[in-house]
């Protein structure tokens, strides 16, 4: 029987793996579908497709044609069945020295005040940013979303000025299936860092210390941070620390970076191993006696000797680098710069492990290190019961990933986060800044009167600052408050499975679910929603993201939104605002259609994704990133608005001759504007007014409103009324919708794919949001409004 056709509530065992795709192939034994683990089905996706199973204590999602590539035997009804734990006994610490595994002497010992580096690595969701945050006190935002961590962070740890912490981001092993882990490995590699923490969740050791093993290759000082292990104790399991240390040969710390238990421990360890250049003290997993008598075992030490010479030329740890040459890395080969001779050499070897062991070259590396994992955790580890946070998911997603209620409750979710942050909440606290706003304009201006200010300093300061700031400020509510729900939600693990039920969704426009948190984070920001897509394992799905991010309507256009719906629709104002979100989805969808049919076409790569548990979101956390996007918006309110505002009320305030005018229609941004207006004519708001807030715009999208109230003097309905009609209203705030996007954002393009890529995503939402601008006032007119 195949994957696919396992039914819910049974357990197989894995017989084989077929693929033709190497790099997927490995990425699903890194992953632990090993031949001869046992596989439970759990659930499908309310679409049928994909389908998530358990294995080795976790949850994995994968589509049903990637199932389908999978073997299985032994076919029986799902089981509990414990494990057999250690028998307890006095177990020695090997730091001390008493045991043959304890870390090894390096090169002679870094001076006290030496400035060291360490580097962060480890799972997605094993609390890597948390531990990050504990150990660096600074505001890093903390996702429960596989990949959150989608740069490089650096920060100095607490109490160590002279040592500083890269967060790399989360992997699940050093084979370059993602550009994340080809990120991590280059960074340890060439960056060398005096030492690696390597963070594990207890609660699933098994399929984390993978990563820990292919690190150990590395041969750099290394600490392992057990974390969760609060939740371990909680659920009636423990690990024999100790006995742990003495089998890898590294320090093992037992902490809990959401409470900060331990972390000064593993600080002192860390400096400890880093100051002493001591290296793992074990490096070879492969038995020479094990099942394969000793195949694989004489297989990688071969190819040690016949590549350590390359290994030591290009820097590589000769063990890593022979692990990699028999996976068939192409960066390490390459790198090594091995000739014929040596490749054929090479080649022979592999083929003749492959013939005594019976195992292809891959699941023999996989497999060699699952089987080593094995024996640590019947050694070490005495299983826990099922945990209270797997209970809790399992009946939470039997409501939100359940094939009738999955839809409704995503569409009621973020119908109510929608709700909250315009129609309630933000709104009501929209007021109050507004009201706080126009008390400090009219104070400021009273004392600009009384002092006898010159009026055209007080036009300034009143019709040019504070209009322009002013008017943003009363926004930032709105801004906070959605940001606030998404992060709860990214926080819960929710979005992990709203990839999951809408990957046969978006397979249809070419897309894999992975894609869609992007694009749900664009929501909020385009910006870290365009770095989001680093997380994507192809170039077609993160290219064609990246295209249709901008679609999504971004918080910075709320203040556009709100200003024009509450002048020209008032209790209609949230249905049109909503209006606009679907439509810019809509737009996105008939794009990623013909994006499929034209520059990308081909089928979206396969969706293998771990499922996290629910947590309840963290306060600090949440109120972090308030305060984040706060600080975000009031920096460009100060800066980038600011400096708008001054130069929008110079232009719109002097000719060409830098005479005050009297008309604005005779200033030098009645001019600017006039030059750009023809060509939105046809859309209906072809004022130079409209044309310039649009220009503006595309420095902050937020400099639409705030040059509007320069231009017009105020922002009231009576004055908006003069420069559109209900129809141009809705009509300008389409355009706003899907033209460009901010410059930050194509920055972040720029960086992302490259200059020509930038110019594309510009000139394609121009014109894009001309079209549709068009069409929806041709569609208005013939419905008769006005």
């Amino acid at each position: 029987m195949r994957l696919d056709k396992l039914e819910i509530g049974k357990d197989a065992i894995v017989a084989s793996v077929d693929s033709d795709d190497a790099a997927l192939y490995q990425h699903i034994l890194d992953m632990g579908l090993t031949p001869g683990t046992e596989v439970t089905m759990m659930k499908h996706a309310p679409m049928g497709d994909p389908v998530e199973i358990r294995l080795r204590d976790y949850e994995l999602t994968l589509r049903l044609a990637d199932a389908a590539r999978i073997e299985l035997v032994d076919v029986h009804d799902a089981h509990n069945a414990p494990r057999e734990n250690p028998a307890p006994a006095a177990s020695e610490h090997p730091a001390i020295g008493e045991c043959v595994c304890r870390p090894r002497a390096g090169r002679q010992c870094a001076p006290a005040d030496e400035p060291l580096r360490f580097a962060l690595a480890g799972n997605q969701n094993c609390g890597k940013t948390t531990l990050f945050n504990q150990l660096t006190g600074s505001n890093q935002h903390v996702g429960n979303f596989p990949g959150v961590t989608v740069d490089r962070k650096d920060g100095r740890i607490l109490g160590h000025d002279n040592v500083t912490i890269t967060d790399l981001p989360g992997i699940y092993s050093l084979s370059p299936y993602t550009s994340e882990e080809v990120v991590s490995r280059r960074f340890i590699l060439e960056e060398e860092p005096d030492a690696i923490i390597n963070i594990v969740d207890a609660t699933n050791i098994e399929r984390n210390l993978y990563l820990t093993l292919q690190l150990m290759e590395l041969d750099r000082p290394m600490v392992l941070a057990l974390n969760m292990m609060d939740e371990v104790a909680a659920n009636g399991g423990t690990i024999d620390v100790n006995r742990l240390e003495g089998m890898l040969g590294i320090p093992v710390v037992p902490i809990s970076a959401a409470k900060g238990e331990g972390i000064s421990e593993l600080v002192e360890h860390a400096l400890h191993v880093a100051r002493h250049r001591e290296l793992p003290g074990r490096q070879d997993f492969c038995p020479a006696d094990g099942p394969d008598h000793g195949a694989l075992h004489r297989c990688i030490h071969a190819v040690i000797h016949l590549v350590e010479d390359h290994a030591v030329r290009a820097g590589f740890p000769p063990r890593f680098a022979a692990t990699k040459l028999v996976e068939g890395d192409a960066l390490v080969r390459e790198a090594l710069g091995l000739d014929e001779n040596e490749l054929e050499a090479l080649e022979h070897v592999i083929s003749q492990m492959e013939g005594e062991s019976g195992k292809e070259r891959l699941s023999a590396l996989a497999d060699m290190r699952f089987s080593f994992i094995g024996g640590v955790c019947r050694a070490c580890v005495v299983k826990p019961r099922e945990s209270r946070e797997h209970k809790r998911s399992v009946a939470i997603d039997r409501i939100l990933t359940g094939r009738y209620a999955a839809f409704p409750a995503f569409l009621l979710i973020m119908a109510l986060v929608f709700w909250l942050s315009f129609g309630s909440v933000g709104a009501w606290l929209k007021g109050l800044m507004e009201g706080g706003v126009a008390q400090v304009t009219a104070m400021v201006s009273d004392g600009l009167v009384s002092m006898g200010v010159n009026p055209v300093v007080r036009s300034l300061v009143i019709d040019g600052i504070f209009a322009g700031v002013g008017s943003m400020l009363s926004f930032l509510p709105l801004i906070v408050v959605l940001f606030l729900l998404l992060s709860m939600l990214e926080d819960s693990g929710y979005m992990a499975r709203v990839a999951f039920v809408m990957d046969k969704v978006l397979r249809h426009f070419g897309l894999s679910g992975r894609s869609f948190v992007p694009m749900l984070v664009g929501f909020g920001c385009s910006v870290p929603a365009i770095m989001a897509t680093r997380t994507l394992p192809s170039e077609h799905d993160r290219k064609m993201t990246v295209m249709l991010t901008p679609f999504m309507s971004c918080s910075a256009k709320l203040p556009v939104y709100g200003l024009l719906t509450s002048a020209f629709f008032a209790r209609g104002s949230v249905l049109a605002m909503v209006s606009l979100y679907v439509l810019g989805v809509v737009v996105a969808a008939v794009m990623a259609l013909i994006f499929k049919r034209t520059a990308f076409r081909g089928e979206p790569v396969p969706f293998i994704m771990e499922l996290p548990n629910y947590r309840l979101p963290s306060a600090k956390t949440t109120v972090m990133l308030a305060w984040d996007k706060a600080k975000d918006f009031l920096q460009r309110a100060f800066t980038i608005i600011f400096a708008a505002s001054i130069v929008v009320w110079f232009l719109q305030t002097f000719d060409g001759q830098l005479n005050v005018v009297a008309d604005q229609s005779h200033s030098l941004l009645a001019g600017l504007g006039g030059i750009i207006a023809p060509v939105l004519e046809p859309l209906g708001f072809g004022d130079w007014r409209a044309s310039t807030a649009l220009v503006t715009g595309l420095l902050a999208k937020e400099s639409v409103i705030s040059t509007l109230a320069v231009l017009l003097g105020t922002e009231s309905a009576a004055a908006l009324t003069g420069l559109f009609t209900p129809l141009t209203a809705y009509v300008f705030l389409v355009f706003t919708l899907l033209y460009p996007p901010c410059v930050a954002a194509i920055g972040a393009v720029k960086n992302e794919l490259g200059p020509r890529w930038a110019v594309a995503v510009f000139a394609l939402q121009c014109v894009v949001a001309w079209v549709v601008a068009f069409i929806v006032r041709l569609v208005g007119l013939a419905l008769g409004f006005v």
